[in-house]
C-alpha cells in the first residue's frame, strides 16, 4: 500500500516518510517519485540506521582506507518468525529478502558507496507450512566494479542472527549484532592483526529519522535516504527474485543515487525506558 498513500498524500500536499523496502517493485516506486516531484513534497525512506553512529562510523572507517581496498562483504539477518505474521504472505511483498534483506543489500551499498553491477540469488524451499507463501531463506551474491563482492544471507526460519563484514587489503570490520534496534551494536576493527572493539549502546532509531525528516521540510532540504535511495534497493531486490527463478545472473541497470549517508547524519535520541503498548500491531515475532 506504500504507492497508493504516498501518491494520495502528495496530492494532498502532504510530505511523506514512507518504510523501506519502498515499494514491491521499480515501477510503483518511480510512480512514488513522479507524485512527489510533481507535488513538490518531500519523499523520504525510513533507513533508520542511516542516523545510527555504529553503521555511520562503519561507513567512516572503510571511507578512511584504513582497511585498505574493500573487497568483501558479507552479512547474514535471520529470525523465527510465527506462522499467520503478515511477512509471510505473497500478495503483501512478504519474504525475508524484502523484509530483512534489504537490510544486507542496503549496508553492502553504502559501504561500498557503490551500486551492483550483476547479481545472483537462491530461495530456498521448505516444507514448513509456514513458508506456504514465500521462501524461508534467500541468500544472494552481489558483484560491484573494482573486484569487490558482496554476499548475504536472509531467512524467517532461523535463530536471531544479524551481523555483517567488510574484509579489505589492510583491514577487517565487523559489525555483531549490526541491525538490531533492541540492543547495543558492538563492532571489531582488526588491522595488522590487533583488534579494537567499540560498542554503541541502545538507542532510539525512530525518533533519529522523525527529527531528520522535520528539518528536511523546515529547511526546504532534499532528504537522504531519498526516494531515489529507496528504489535502488528495490532495483536490487527484484534482480534477485529474477535470478532466483530463472537460475541466471540478472544485470543491474547503473542509476545515479546521488548523496549518501556519512557520520554528519548521525544523531543520538536516548533509548525509550519502557516499552509503549502496540496498538492493532504486533512485533515481528509475535503471532
Amino acid at each position: 500500500m506504500h504507492r497508493a498513500y504516498t501518491e494520495a498524500a502528495a496530492r494532498g500536499g502532504i510530505h511523506v516518510l514512507c518504510e523501506k523496502p519502498m515499494a514491491f517493485d521499480e515501477i510503483e516506486g518511480e510512480g512514488m517519485i513522479a507524485a512527489a516531484e510533481k507535488a513538490h513534497v518531500k519523499l523520504m525512506i525510513a533507513y533508520r540506521l542511516h542516523f545510527e553512529q555504529g553503521n555511520l562510523q562503519a561507513v567512516e572507517m572503510v571511507r578512511s582506507g584504513k582497511l585498505g581496498e574493500p573487497r568483501i562483504f558479507t552479512s547474514i539477518f535471520s529470525q523465527q518468525v510465527k506462522k499467520d505474521n503478515s511477512r509471510l504472505k505473497k500478495n503483501n511483498g512478504g519474504g525475508a529478502l524484502y523484509d530483512m534483506g534489504v537490510y544486507c543489500i542496503n549496508a553492502a551499498r553504502y559501504l561500498f558507496r557503490a551500486e551492483p553491477l550483476e547479481v545472483f540469488a537462491w530461495n530456498i524451499k521448505s516444507t514448513d507450512k509456514r513458508f506456504k507463501e514465500v521462501p524461508e531463506t534467500t541468500s544472494g551474491l552481489l558483484q560491484f566494479s573494482n573486484g569487490r563482492v558482496a554476499s548475504f544471507t536472509s531467512s524467517f526460519g532461523a535463530a536471531d542472527r544479524s551481523v555483517f563484514e567488510v574484509i579489505g587489503t589492510k583491514g577487517i570490520l565487523k559489525m555483531d549484532p549490526a541491525f538490531e534496534m533492541a540492543e547495543a551494536l558492538k563492532a571489531e576493527i582488526t588491522i595488522d592483526c590487533r583488534m579494537t572493539k567499540k560498542v554503541f549502546k541502545k538507542r532510539d532509531q525512530f525518533a533519529p529519522e522523525l527529527v531528520y525528516f522535520s528539518h528536511c521540510i523546515l529547511n526546504n532540504k532534499e532528504p537522504e535516504p531519498s526516494g531515489q535511495e529507496g528504489l535502488a534497493d528495490v532495483r536490487v531486490i527484484r534482480a534477485l527474485l529474477e535470478s532466483a527463478e530463472t537460475n541466471r545472473p540478472v544485470s543491474i541497470p547503473q542509476e545515479k543515487v546521488g548523496r549518501r549517508p556519512d557520520l554528519s547524519q548521525e544523531i543520538s535520541k536516548e533509548a525509550v525506558a519502557t516499552p509503549l503498548r502496540l496498538v492493532k500491531a504486533a512485533s515481528p515475532g509475535a503471532p
